[in-house]
């Protein structure tokens, strides 16, 4: 689940930072609160990949899906794009130890 989880992660993470200048400009959000609350909400993302894994992780990420899901009452395209990599967390935690798994087996 390393490589996956981390990419499905990192990527979020952009795709949240990304959403910031929307938040402020589109939705009319306060540009303090959304900076603040995009950057630690990416910032999270980023520092689970640093725990991925350990027991906590699913657990901490799945919430971290409802923030990003949740942050769609601001940006309303978030709720699909949280979606979308809610889905891709599932994926990641279903298959990723397959794929890890894989990465290590020495090429023939």
């Amino acid at each position: 689940m390393r490589v996956l989880g981390s990419t499905v992660l990192v990527l979020e993470a952009l795709v949240v930072l990304l959403a910031i200048p929307i938040a402020i400009n589109v939705s009319d959000a306060d540009a303090i609160l959304a900076l603040v609350m995009g950057i630690a909400l990416a910032g999270l993302l980023i520092l689970s990949v640093g725990v991925i894994t350990k027991p906590i992780a699913v657990p901490l990420v799945w919430v971290l899906q409802v923030l990003v899901i949740g942050s769609g009452f601001v940006v309303p395209t978030m709720f699909f794009v949280g979606a979308v990599f809610a889905l891709l967390w599932f994926y990641a935690v279903r298959n990723g130890q397959r794929v890890d798994r894989a990465r290590e087996l020495p090429e023939s």
